[in-house]
């Protein structure tokens, strides 16, 4: 399994921007995918996920309302839609899934594999 992720760049506030993860290998988007990222100096965080059955989504409350996580399984790819972006969501983003139901989504252990991450920037 190997994801890939892509989308990142330098934008402004305010403005909006699309991540996008492809997985390859296998199906992972079948799995439970999850956004994580990195600010510089910080440790990553969890952003947003799908369930284990991809039925519901779960955001970290920082970007929750601003933030959508999407997939198309045609594609075996998901993707981190971000709107209203602020300077404090500058982060390298990287996705990752779960190869077996794990709790909590939020916690990095939970996830087997991982996206080599992209840089988001965001200026005031």
């Amino acid at each position: 399994v190997q994801l890939q992720a892509s989308g990142g760049g330098l934008v402004q506030a305010g403005d909006s921007l699309r991540l996008s993860c492809r997985a390859s290998g296998s199906t992972p988007i079948k799995y439970g995918m999850g956004w994580f990222r990195q600010a510089p100096g910080k440790e990553r965080e969890f952003v947003a996920a799908f369930s284990w059955t991809g039925s519901s989504t779960y955001y970290a409350d920082s970007v929750k309302g601003r933030f959508t996580v999407s997939r198309d399984n045609a594609k075996n790819t998901v993707y981190l839609q971000m709107n209203s972006l602020k300077p404090e969501d500058t982060a390298v983003y990287y996705c990752a899934a779960r190869s077996a139901y794990r709790t909590p989504l939020s916690s990095e252990g939970s996830y087997d594999y991982w996206g080599q991450g992209t840089l988001v920037t965001v200026s005031s």
